[in-house]
């Protein structure tokens, strides 16, 4: 056997190198442990076949007469430093990967660089007996030139090793630099790639991105800040218009209680007002649904509270508030103008206080009550707990039980903020039932959104419908 190996090393070196590379193709790579298991293997063969035939990686070969023999034994020692570099930059990358991810994979590629020189320059040391030091001055020289050349690219090289490093943001965050908004899915050794909201890519330089203003919205991970902006005339009082805002930010249940939300005044000037509304959600995919969710309650709160957005409005259009309230309740909409002022002479106006129960669990009412301005909040009992079901504001309806079926009251109505409700007789309502089937059908629809609302709270599940309160389906 050592007689065999000493007579064909070159060919036992050649067949383990082939047999290693064989190896790490066939084995998945899933099974990395088992990758460099093998490659371990067969490392250590080589070695123990170099050294069986007399070649020391660490000596130049000794044959010096014998041509032939020499230049074999020169050709194994280079290959065993360059092998060994390949099994060192497997072995590190498998520790630097398993503990951090990305960021290990590229420190791997950095150290398996440096790994590789370190080999080249030692095998040319003691495998070629090279001067090392003017090699290492040339090389020197060298790196110079090439690092002026590539000034640019190096500056994104590096750049990329102190974001993998310092980690302000991650693959599948979502990001903004300098203006440019989209979910990073890749980070590699020059640019940052994002994924817009249009669907296109923008690509990063991470020089640039080491540079400019980041903001990552993922992190952290259960804080996402949501606000929206309204400009209103500067005639109006800014007090009506932060009421009504802070009326918005009340009747939008998504909204954590901590940080706690807020209305502020962000800008002015002589003809008009910027207002902002903001607060935080738990999570992302919530943000653009509570957003639009929120203007439209602004312009619901805002319009309750008398702001005129268009000075412009016909006369035969300036109606009273309970005419106006008509149009935006969903199950009235199928009536005609003159049914609808002939409905709005009918209303009176109840003002409730504050935390005061308007309907309560199995109370009936001899009205159907229309939410004129204020936050009233629905609760359903769950045995002895209290449970709030949702919010709702101006134009939504309470009170529906008993038109199409003599039921009471399944949910207790309480006002969250000083709140004026308008009252319709239901003999009112029920003669509109008889001359419309769209305003049966209607009611029906919102009756049972209130029951799969009901039920899917309860049986603690996510609500079929969209959030928002019972009728979010009237702000579409």
């Amino acid at each position: 056997m050592f007689a065999f190996v000493q007579s064909y090393p070159l060919l036992l070196g050649i067949t383990l190198i082939v047999l290693d590379l064989t190896l790490w193709q066939l084995i998945p790579a899933n099974r990395r442990p088992w990758r460099i298991g093998a490659r371990l293997l067969a490392f250590s063969l080589f070695t123990w076949v170099l050294i069986s035939a007399g070649v020391s990686p660490l000596q130049p070969a000794p044959w010096v007469e014998d041509v032939p023999r020499n230049l074999l034994a020169t050709v194994l020692g280079i290959a065993w430093w360059l092998f060994a570099a390949r099994t060192a930059t497997v072995v590190i990358g498998l520790v630097l990967v398993a503990r951090s991810g990305h960021t290990g994979r590229l420190l791997q590629d950095v150290l398996g660089a440096v790994i590789f020189l370190v080999a080249i320059v030692a095998a040319a040391a003691y495998v070629l007996q090279l001067p090392v030091k003017g090699l290492l001055a040339t090389s020197g020289v060298m790196a110079i030139v090439i690092g002026l050349a590539l000034q640019s690219t190096l500056s994104d090289v590096f750049s990329g090793i102190v974001l993998n490093t310092t980690r302000p943001y991650q693959i599948g965050d979502s990001i903004s630099i300098d203006g440019t908004e989209g979910k990073v899915i890749e980070i590699d050794w020059r640019a940052t790639r994002l994924l817009t909201g249009n669907g296109s890519m923008a690509v990063i330089p991470n020089s640039v991105a080491a540079k400019a203003k980041l903001l990552n919205f993922s992190q952290p991970s259960d804080v996402h800040g949501v606000s929206i902006t309204v400009v209103v005339p500067a005639k109006v009082r800014p007090r009506r218009v932060l009421d009504a805002l802070e009326k918005t930010l009340q009747g939008t249940r998504t909204l954590l209680i901590t940080p706690a939300p807020k209305a502020t005044i962000k800008s002015s000037s002589l003809e008009s007002v910027e207002y902002e509304a903001s607060g935080f959600v738990s999570s992302m995919s919530q943000k653009t649904e509570v957003r639009n969710h929120m203007f439209d309650l602004a312009h619901r709160h805002l319009e309750a509270a008398g702001v005129v957005w268009n000075s412009d409005t016909q006369p035969g259009q300036m109606w009273n508030r309970q005419r106006a309230l008509l149009e935006d309740v969903r199950i009235f909409r199928s009536l005609s103008n003159e049914e609808k002022d002939n409905l709005s002479q009918r209303m009176t106006a109840v003002e409730y206080l504050a935390d005061q129960v308007i309907l309560g669990v199995g109370d009936s009412s001899d009205y159907l009550l229309v939410i004129g301005t204020g936050v009233v909040s629905v609760g359903i009992r769950d045995g002895d707990k209290q449970l709030e079901a949702g919010r709702m504001g101006p134009g939504e309806v309470l009170g529906v039980e008993g038109l199409l079926e003599a039921d009471d009251s399944t949910a207790e109505f309480r006002t969250l903020t000083s709140c004026i409700l308008y009252r319709i007789d239901k003999d009112e309502v029920r003669s509109c039932l008889e001359q419309r089937t769209e305003v049966k059908t209607a009611l029906l629809k919102l009756q049972r959104i209130r029951q799969q609302t009901r039920q899917s709270l309860l049986e603690q599940k996510p609500a079929a419908i969209k959030k928002g309160g019972f009728l979010s389906w009237l702000h579409k």
